[in-house]
């Protein structure tokens, strides 16, 4: 039987760190312990903390063997993991929001608890949003059982950006807002290997939004409104993600990089209440 694990302190936590992973989790154990060990696995981001945030109906998902040892892991390479539950269940963007106030780094990436990221994944990420210096850089999700699944006329949504990314307002009905249909099933994948880059090479390309893997500029996402706006729709909601990058792009636009090393699980949600779409409400407020 393994110790009983630490679970930190959020005041031991909160540092001016270059980089936090902040992942929300819920009755995903299984997939949580894959999540961190694709964290552990990456190189040349030395200094980046974890915060894993849980609202599972009974245990903890990190209290799961698989996933304590990945949290050992991590500190153990040097990575600070604080280990917090949210409860009660307040809706997505709530969770979200107190994920991202319990970090003071420069980076925070909003990572999906069904989310494997390949090694050099994350490094690419940092180098991409360094070098753009635009509010947000993110890795679309491949689901690998649709390798095979080729969509090619979802492939003309892919247009690079040339130079730094600037502001751009997003809205439904707008050929920009079609830009979406290049990340579901493995439609990214195949440009990326229809368009055969160099190793060691990425591209930054135009987006509308990204789910699962999205690395923000902490004060630009702050300066949008981070998910503040969770008191104004209701608990049952999805598309909360999708009102924080509208909101981002608007001032300070945002780019997806490719390759991406974001690798869907392809788990059941567990979230099965979406009565609403946050980015809908907000959207008609405004």
């Amino acid at each position: 039987m393994s110790r009983p694990l630490d679970h930190g302190t959020s005041d031991e936590f909160r540092a001016n760190r270059h980089l936090d992973v902040l992942v929300p989790t819920r009755n995903r154990p299984a997939e949580l312990a894959v999540t961190l060990s694709g964290l552990a696995a990456q190189e040349g981001v030395p200094d980046f903390g974890v915060v894993v945030s849980d609202q599972s109906d009974h245990q903890p998902a990190y209290a799961h063997p698989a996933a304590a040892t990945m949290v050992r892991v991590l500190r153990h390479q040097g990575h600070p993991v604080l280990l917090t539950r949210r409860l009660p269940r307040r809706g997505l963007a709530e969770h979200r929001a107190s994920l991202l106030a319990a970090s003071t780094a420069h980076y925070v990436l909003c990572l999906d608890d069904d989310v494997w990221l390949a090694p050099g994944a994350l490094h690419r990420l940092v180098t991409a949003i360094e070098e753009l210096g635009c509010g947000f850089v993110g890795n679309a999700v491949h689901g690998l059982s649709y390798l095979h699944d080729v969509r090619p006329e979802t492939h003309r949504h892919y247009e690079e950006w040339n130079g730094p990314p600037v502001p751009e307002r997003i809205r439904p009905g707008t050929p920009q807002w079609e830009r979406a249909l290049l990340h579901p099933a493995a439609n990214l994948l195949h440009v990326t290997e229809r368009l055969r880059l160099p190793p060691g090479s990425w591209r930054a390309y135009k987006v509308s939004w990204i789910g699962g893997c999205v690395l923000y500029d902490r004060e630009k996402l702050v300066d949008a409104g981070g998910f503040d706006f969770w008191r104004r729709v209701q608990e049952k909601h999805q598309g909360e993600d999708v009102a924080a990058q509208l909101a981002v792009l608007e001032r300070h636009g945002g780019a997806g990089v490719l390759p991406s090393g974001a690798f869907h699980l392809e788990s059941p949600t567990t979230v099965t209440e979406r009565e609403v779409e946050a980015w809908e409400v907000l959207l008609e407020q405004a």
